[in-house]
């Protein structure tokens, strides 16, 4: 008996960090909860990295783990890429 096979087609996905604020709009949530998930380490589709003697934090939400977990995704636009 064969079995059956199922394929999936995936994102291209390019590592592109996703915003904060794009996340936030998607899942219809502020921005600060996003960063404050973050910084708590409640979400699992980015990273929180604390300044070094600062209050500040840098975020990195890279487009796949986004997708994993919240099933958004945007393709890069043409000029985000030359404007990096």
């Amino acid at each position: 008996m064969e079995k059956t096979r199922y394929y999936v087609e995936l994102p291209p996905f390019t590592g592109r960090n996703v915003p904060v604020g794009e996340i936030a709009k998607v899942i219809g949530k502020d921005a600060q909860y996003i960063r404050y998930g973050l910084q708590k380490g409640i979400f699992s589709f980015g990273y929180a990295i604390k300044l070094e003697n600062s209050s500040e934090y840098n975020y990195y939400c890279p487009d796949r783990k986004v997708w994993e977990e919240t099933g958004y995704f945007r393709q890069e636009d043409k000029k985000e890429k030359t404007l990096a």
